[in-house]
Parts: C-alpha cells; structure tokens; sequence
C-alpha cells in the first residue's frame, strides 16, 4: 500500500479526527477556566486540520526521507494540526503553560516563534504533543501540533500565505523586505496592547 492509499485509509483518518477532538475539548476547557478567573474571553478562535497527502509527501522530499508512514510517524509532527487565536501575548503562553499541565499526553517539542521569529517575520507558539487514542482496546499515541497566536500574528501568517506565490518572481525580496516590516509593525501593536490592557486593569 503506497503512502497515500495509507493516509486515507478509515482508521488512520479516525485516529486524527480523534485527536483533534480531545485537544479541542482540553482548549476549551483551558479557555473556560482562565475566562473565569480573568473574567475576559481569551481564546477567540480555534481551528483544526489534517494535513494533506501532497503537503505531506513534499515535507519527506525535502527531508530526503522514504514516503511512506514510518517516516510520517517518526518524522511529520504536524500530520494533525491545532490552532488557537487570543487576544493578548500573555495569554498564549498561559495557555501553553496549562497544556504542559496535562498528565495525560507529553510535550515533545516546543518552538518558540514570538521570542525568537522566523527570517521572514513570522510569530507564533508551536507545541508538539503526543496524545493517547483508545481505539479497539488499543492505545495508539498520535502526534499533534498545537499552535498559539494571537490575532495580529494570525492576521499576518495568512497574508504572508496568500502572498507565497508572489515570492517567486524578480520582486520577491522586495515584498519579502515589505512583509517583514509589516511583522515588525504587528509585533509592536500587540505590546501596545498588552501594555494597555494592563494598565486598565490597574485603574
């Protein structure tokens, strides 16, 4: 069976979808317990993917690794894929902080995107999780990447996305340049706004 035919198949399906369902649910529970005890929503939206065959098989081209689902296992960390949008940087990390907590899954990797951003701008809290999934008496563990951002970093990402293509031609630096002043301009709006959220609950 060819990678493909493997990533399609029910139970590999299932076991994705299952995950997405029990981190979903430990966000929501996170996003009630701080809403309570801040008395502010926090999360103010979430969404979840598995990522495709064609994106999949690419990342092992460019890793130079075998495709088929050894190496996705090992390998792939974002097969599954989690992401949550707040207001405030602070939150994030409240919320990273929270999902550590969890007894009941690890954290595998943490990459810390806000502190230290990308070349190219980009801001966000990735938290590699290895969650347990019952499935016909058996326990199978699946990977799951969690990422935190708040809205202006999200707003951002998606531009940047939308722009990925227009990278490839003789202007790429330039609205590469373009882009980055732009994370640069972002980064600084959300310490306004933390510092002024502050400030207000110090009135």
């Amino acid at each position: 069976m060819d990678l493909k035919e493997s990533l399609q198949q029910e139970e590999f399906v299932v076991k994705c979808e299952c995950g997405i369902s029990l981190m979903n649910a430990k966000l929501q529970i996170i996003n009630a317990d701080l809403g309570i005890r801040f008395g502010r929503k926090v999360i103010h939206s979430m969404s979840s993917r598995i990522k495709s065959y064609e994106s999949i098989a690419a990342k092992l081209r460019r890793k130079g690794l075998a495709e088929d689902m050894e190496s996705v296992g090992e390998y792939i960390n974002d097969v599954v894929g989690i992401r949550a949008v707040c207001t405030y940087t602070d939150d994030l990390y409240q919320i990273a902080e929270l999902l550590c907590a969890q007894k009941d899954m690890n954290l595998l990797k943490e990459k810390d995107y806000i502190k230290k951003p990308k070349k190219s701008g980009y801001r966000s809290l990735h938290l590699i999780f290895q969650v347990p999934i019952s499935l016909q008496e058996e326990v199978r563990w699946i990977k799951i990447e969690v990422q935190l951002r708040t809205a202006a970093m999200d707003y951002w990402a998606g531009l940047d996305y939308q722009l990925q293509y227009k990278k490839e031609n003789r202007e790429a630096k330039n609205i590469g340049r373009e882009l980055k002043e732009y994370a640069n301009a972002i980064q600084q709006i959300d310490s306004k706004v933390l510092e002024l959220r502050k400030w207000i609950e110090a009135i």
